[in-house]
């Protein structure tokens, strides 16, 4: 009869390194069932946390950008602006229209701090 046993998932992803470990113990027994079932739980936190990694490095390189592109957007809506109203093509005129819009910046916002995002396996 098996009385106590251990699970620990390690994964490596893009250089950063991922470990979950749980540990089970009844003195009434664990079953190798319980035991599978906690290594898959094991392993769905590191593959989430692969995941959320994954995202986190997106919304960086995005920041990155988003200075430049808010400038970028800010001038192009100012020239737009500067056109007939007849003149402006459909896509000039939603631009012009979100960035007459109060919170038109908000699109530039790239923040992500680990959110839960995503389905939960439980």
């Amino acid at each position: 009869m098996i009385k106590s046993a251990s699970v620990k998932i390690m994964l490596s992803y893009d250089y950063s390194h991922f470990e979950t470990s749980m540990s089970l113990e009844n003195d009434e027994g664990v079953t190798k069932k319980e035991i599978d079932n906690a290594r898959k739980d094991c392993q769905r936190l590191c593959d989430k946390a692969v995941e959320q990694y994954k995202l986190a490095r997106e919304m960086a390189e995005k920041r990155e950008d988003a200075q430049y592109k808010m400038h970028n957007f800010k001038a192009e809506c100012e020239r737009i602006a500067l056109k007939k109203e007849g003149d402006r093509t459909l896509n000039e005129s939603a631009m012009l229209k979100q960035y007459q819009q109060e919170n038109w910046q908000a699109q530039f916002d790239y923040y992500y701090d680990y959110e839960d995002d995503f389905k939960d396996e439980n």
